[in-house]
């Protein structure tokens, strides 16, 4: 009988269950919309940074173990605490293309030899500007900031597991949103957007769904692979503002040339519309199958309307 390789293993059955943990680095908002189910199923544990963290996640149901992924000695704590992880911590806000982070829990990780699967959250940035194109997993890497180029060294930094047999997914996730995460206050504010014919794609994913995705990256992933993160809405930006204005009846923002939108706004909104493209989701669809509970923008929006509503 041939052997499979640990990293192209998928999750045995019946998996699931609380002698079962998973390693949570970087439990911010994504993962914490995922504890509500996640938690009752597996023994969930949480790096955190400060006590006051820990007090709100304990109440959730998760351990926590003190560690700071600037701190690589500090590591050692949690590198053996479980043999899955999802590493949801984004790199440093400043700095070169690198993210010493990632390559120091990497580091941590291998020296433990203990983790069999690991799910990586990354950005659709790595790809740069697409000229609006389509964009599958295997289009070629063009960061076009410091900022994506950081990701895409953390996701070169967690390939080196996935040499070491494990079983390495990585999700790029577009702009996360969901009921509280909505541009409400630039539409108030009445920033501008851009003119039609100089607008950009953008793309989206609901926060809940993202980490439903992260789950099933976890469970049903092939090593080695890679996942567009993304819902189903195909939106200019500008477009996308003005769905979220009309659903909240709020003014739509102005639109204006490029060169007006430079004296504007600041130059981290500007560098979002520098780059255009359209995420390809349908290795998602068919390799995760994950129902996810706000497939496009119009869900969200209803979602959020009753949130706000209630």
């Amino acid at each position: 009988m041939n052997k499979v390789k640990r990293s192209q293993r998928t999750a045995p059955a019946g998996w699931c269950g609380k002698r079962s943990r998973v390693l949570i680095v970087g439990c911010g908002d994504v993962a914490r919309r995922a504890l509500p189910w996640l938690a009752p199923r597996v023994r969930v544990w949480a790096m955190v940074r400060n006590v006051e963290s820990a007090v709100e996640l304990r109440r959730l149901g998760v351990r926590c173990v003190r560690a700071d992924l600037d701190d690589p000695a500090s590591l050692r704590r949690v590198a053996a605490l479980a043999t899955w992880v999802w590493h949801f911590a984004p790199p440093p806000a400043t700095g070169d293309g690198r993210d010493p982070r990632t390559r120091r829990l990497v580091a941590a990780l291998a020296r433990a030899g203990r983790t069999d699967r690991l799910c990586y959250i990354s950005t659709s940035g790595v790809y740069g500007d697409c000229a609006g194109e389509r964009v599958p997993e295997t289009r070629p890497l063009n960061a076009g900031s410091a900022r994506a180029a950081r990701r895409v060294d953390a996701e070169s930094a967690v390939r080196r597991l996935a040499r070491r047999g494990v079983a390495v997914s990585i999700l790029r996730a577009p702009g996360i949103y969901g009921p509280d995460r909505l541009p409400l206050d630039r539409l108030k504010r009445a920033d501008p957007v851009l003119h039609p014919d100089e607008d950009v794609y953008t793309n989206h994913i609901d926060a809940a769904d993202l980490g439903r995705l992260a789950w099933g990256a976890l469970m049903r992933a092939r090593g080695g692979r890679t996942y567009n993160a993304s819902d189903d809405t195909r939106l200019a930006m500008g477009d996308y503002f003005d769905r979220v204005a009309d659903a909240f009846a709020l003014p739509r923002p102005p639109r204006v040339t490029r060169e007006q939108a430079r004296a504007r706004l600041s130059p981290m909104m500007l560098s979002f519309m520098n780059e255009s493209r359209v995420l390809d989701n349908g290795r998602m669809k068919r390799e995760l199958r994950v129902t996810r509970q706000r497939p496009d923008v119009d869900a969200v929006l209803a979602h959020a309307l009753q949130t706000f509503q209630r």
